[in-house]
């Protein structure tokens, strides 16, 4: 039997653990599923995502998930099953997300997994020497399995080789508080999110939007890698 999940956030309560999909889990923490559907209870109506754009967004996912089980089978959770009709992914876990065994603060990730920073610039390395850019890259994107950060959501990845977008492509997909974030950085720089811009550059904004997330010290050596 599975529910929804969602990670509960000091100060702010339930909050659903993605804007794309779907979350689910199962009763006993050890099976979490990716269903790509506006379900409008999870969402409460805040997805404004289009089918044509979830499908989109789920093809995406299938592509880079099945490119890291192929080659780095080490840094995601284990696949249960596909369900290719209803757009389910069932992963095998051990517990909650990182990000909420972290009680969604920075302070407690050393607590949690003293290597993190080193796991996580792995994935990212990862990434890179497969040709591609993941840019959902929040703590609730990994959780840890027998001491091992494993991360999910590629939904969000582009090949070096694919068409440039503008960020207003998909703001629709960016929550509310990161969009807040990514448009000040942007304003700051000069840049303009109608702009189609480099991949790379892309990923410089996307970890700066993360520093509400990440100590300054992760966030300079992940931007090391990610240019």
């Amino acid at each position: 039997m599975l529910d929804y999940y969602y990670n509960n956030v000091p100060n702010v309560g339930l909050c659903r653990n993605n804007l794309v999909y779907t979350s689910l889990i199962s009763s006993d923490g050890k099976t979490f599923c990716q269903w790509y559907y506006n379900d409008s209870i999870y969402h409460r109506g805040e997805n404004k995502l289009s089918n044509d754009t979830i499908e989109y967004k789920w093809q995406k996912e299938i592509k880079f998930l099945m490119q890291m089980e192929s080659k780095h089978p080490n840094l995601i959770p284990t696949i249960s099953e596909i369900d290719f009709k209803n757009k389910k992914v069932y992963f095998d876990i051990d517990s909650v997300d990182f990000w909420q065994q972290s009680n969604c603060n920075q302070e407690n990730y050393n607590n949690i997994l003293p290597d993190w920073q080193d796991q996580m610039l792995e994935h990212l390395s990862a990434y890179r020497a497969e040709g591609f850019w993941k840019y959902s890259l929040h703590p609730n994107s990994y959780f840890i399995v027998n001491g091992r950060l494993k991360s999910i959501n590629y939904f969000f990845c582009y090949d070096d080789n694919e068409n440039k977008i503008a960020i207003n492509d998909v703001i629709d997909h960016i929550s509310d508080n990161r969009q807040d974030e990514l448009l000040n950085y942007l304003n700051k720089n000069n840049l303009d999110p109608a702009d189609k811009l480099t991949f790379n550059l892309y990923g410089q904004i996307a970890l700066e939007s993360f520093r509400s997330n990440y100590p300054s010290e992760f966030i300079n050596k992940a931007k090391q890698i990610y240019k």
